[in-house]
């Protein structure tokens, strides 16, 4: 068997270890003589896991007692519309900095739920900037300023934390959480779909505080509202049992690597490396992206010439660099770089990009 590398921007390359330890236990995981996705959910063996998944996850971003974490099912798109209705009343007005498409998309469907206000976009400039912090125009009193750290499909992204008073900054953090320290205490949440650096598709991470977990803006059914699924530890119905699990093996992958900080370095090398190779290319490639907001995570890149791009990605996948087509907003290529993507990786996928310019420059 021979794996390439994966350069998807999700569900997204996972470490072989950690693939080849589900694979040992698939048949019998922790002397149960049955799979994980066969136990029941609120038998002792799987709430010991999930107890310890929390844990976990909890020492390596030092997450304090002043937040819940939840392991909740739909995704990150279903939690655009999940979290005004859990922390915003109808009448309230929840401010928006729209970067991208996932901003964009947040925006739209927190509309049907709450007043929204664009404190600023970036959709003026093709979202290759973030707006100049003199721009925005928020809202004193919103029930949230909503933000997108990364932009997985554009490639842009801030690492600053908004200062926007008692105001709690909500921020979506599919693309970028356990790929570097991150200060939890300066956000009121933090969501997460896992399928980027935390494991599979099926999983999305919240980290509440508490006091937002506490308003009661509507009537909900439970099974739409946080503290409810906090109350249950995540147990109010059947939770996605496998990736739950792979998550937990992740996390144990991040902290004997090295954790956090080791991550960040690894992600800031991969990135500088390719963000190199394009700039050195003689115009041959090029990122669109302000330098100042240039994503370590996914970085898009277009060919001087789009009618190469074909065979680019034609020659790519015969040498196992895979998944490198860029999203149809933007086009061209795009290489998102994990932390489960080796360096070794990202200077394969360089060395053929030098050949590829010189055999077509």
């Amino acid at each position: 068997m021979s794996r390439g590398y994966n350069f998807s921007a999700g569900p997204s390359t996972i470490a072989e270890s950690v693939l080849r330890r589900a694979q040992a236990e698939m048949l019998d995981w922790g002397g149960q003589s049955a799979s994980v996705m066969e136990i029941s959910h609120r038998g002792k063996a799987f709430v010991a896991m999930t107890e310890k998944v929390e844990a976990d996850l909890r020492r390596l971003l030092d997450i304090s007692a002043d937040y819940a974490v939840l392991f909740l099912q739909g995704g990150a798109t279903q939690h655009f519309a999940q979290i005004p209705q859990n922390i915003a009343a109808p009448d309230d007005t929840a401010d928006y900095l729209v970067t991208g498409a996932w901003g964009a998309k947040a925006l739209s469907e927190a509309k049907p739920y709450v007043r929204t206000n664009v404190v600023a976009s970036g959709e003026s400039g093709n979202y290759t900037s973030v707006p100049d912090r003199a721009e925005w125009k928020l809202t004193p009193d919103a029930a949230y300023l909503h933000v997108t750290p990364n932009e997985t499909i554009h490639g842009v992204e801030f690492e600053t934390v908004p200062d926007v008073g008692d105001v709690p900054v909500v921020a979506d953090f599919s693309s970028t959480l356990l790929s570097r320290p991150v200060d939890v205490s300066r956000f009121g949440m933090i969501y997460a779909g896992t399928q980027k650096n935390m494991g599979a598709s099926g999983l999305t991470v919240l980290i509440v505080r508490n006091d937002l977990l506490a308003r009661k803006p509507r009537p909900l059914a439970n099974i739409l509202t946080y503290s409810a699924h906090a109350k249950e530890h995540s147990l109010l119905n059947t939770p996605p049992s496998f990736p739950w699990y792979l998550t937990g093996l992740v996390l144990e992958w991040i902290e004997a690597e090295g954790g956090l900080a080791v991550m960040a370095e690894r992600n800031r090398a991969k990135s500088e490396l390719l963000y190199s190779a394009i700039d050195g290319s003689g115009g041959f490639y090029t990122n669109p992206v302000d330098v100042r907001y240039r994503s370590w995570m996914n970085v898009p890149f277009t060919l001087k010439d789009d009618s190469l791009d074909a065979s680019f990605l034609k020659e790519s996948e015969a040498l196992s660099l895979f998944a490198l087509k860029g999203h149809k907003a933007v086009g061209g290529m795009r290489a998102s770089l994990y932390n489960a993507m080796p360096l070794a990786g990202v200077q394969a996928l360089v060395d053929f990009m030098a050949d590829f310019a010189r055999r077509n420059g």
